[in-house]
């Protein structure tokens, strides 16, 4: 988490979560998107617009994250909706299964978000409620719906 004074600008406080978080995020994002390009876009984008409103955000480090995720699920539903004449390979992480992450991209959004910054990110919770926006309650719900889920799509793996 970003340590930061608050004799620091809006700007340096953001430039401080982009050099300690922001290639967390990337990685997160890819996990979570199974595209390299959509999650530079979706960091891009998110530390464009915090930057517009570097002054007035209270916690900037839970709303780039937030809207990051916001962003690559709003572009996967669009492309989702789009047609394509041929399928695009996606983009699996060397260090991530493959059957784990085919299983992954199956889950339901929030699932998902919740599952990969739990397990990915090593967040508590409280840290991923205050990363997403959700309630602590809403955290858990999708992290055991989640959680069930993979149980479902990968079986039982301690063979």
């Amino acid at each position: 988490m970003a340590i930061v004074t608050t004799a620091a600008t809006g700007a340096e406080q953001l430039e401080a979560v982009f050099r300690e978080d922001g290639d967390r995020l990337w990685r997160a994002l890819v996990t979570f998107s199974g595209d390299p390009d959509l999650a530079s876009d979706a960091v891009a984008e998110a530390f464009a617009q915090a930057l517009r409103r570097a002054d007035v955000l209270r916690d900037p480090q839970a709303w780039v994250w937030r809207v990051s995720f916001r962003l690559a699920a709003g572009e996967l539903k669009r492309r989702s909706t789009t047609v394509r004449a041929v399928p695009e390979a996606g983009y699996v992480d060397p260090e991530l299964d493959a059957e784990l992450h085919e299983a992954l991209t199956q889950l339901p959004t929030q699932q998902r978000a919740c599952v990969v910054l739990f397990y990915y990110l090593d967040a508590p919770i409280a840290e991923i409620a205050r990363r997403t926006g959700m309630s602590n309650l809403s955290v858990r719900v999708n992290l055991s719906r989640g959680r069930a889920r993979l149980r479902q799509l990968l079986g039982d793996r301690d063979d």
